[in-house]
């Protein structure tokens, strides 16, 4: 990473991982949320100088969310969906509509499940 970007862009980059890293911890302490809080504002003030403002959209916002999450919920392991999402991406048959393909073909799994099992 050291040849291919300049300084900025690597810190930057390093300095979201960083970020990240915290919040995905399994121990919470919850002295750090003032100084998470003010880390990741500055780091996106800092993705803000780099990038091109078309880079940053919702998505790019939350991640100042996620810090409130923290601290309200605890880990955000034991509250992420995306295990869940991963896990039901195997129902989902319409990929143009995921969320609803997904909800679908659990539902069908869950019928069929039980009239397996009590019919």
């Amino acid at each position: 990473m050291r040849h291919m970007m300049s300084k900025d862009s690597r810190v930057a980059i390093i300095r979201i991982y960083r970020l990240f890293r915290l919040l995905c911890t399994k121990v919470y302490d919850p002295s750090t949320y003032w100084v998470l809080k003010a880390g990741v504002i500055t780091t996106l003030c800092f993705l803000e100088k780099i990038f091109l403002p078309s880079f940053f959209d919702l998505m790019t916002h939350l991640v100042i969310h996620l810090v409130d999450e923290f601290h309200i919920c605890g880990p955000i392991h034991a509250h992420w969906m995306y295990p869940i999402e991963c896990a039901m991406k195997d129902y989902v048959q319409n990929m143009c509509k995921l969320e609803g393909g997904m909800v679908e073909g659990y539902i069908f799994y869950e019928a069929l499940g039980f009239y397996t099992k009590y019919m």
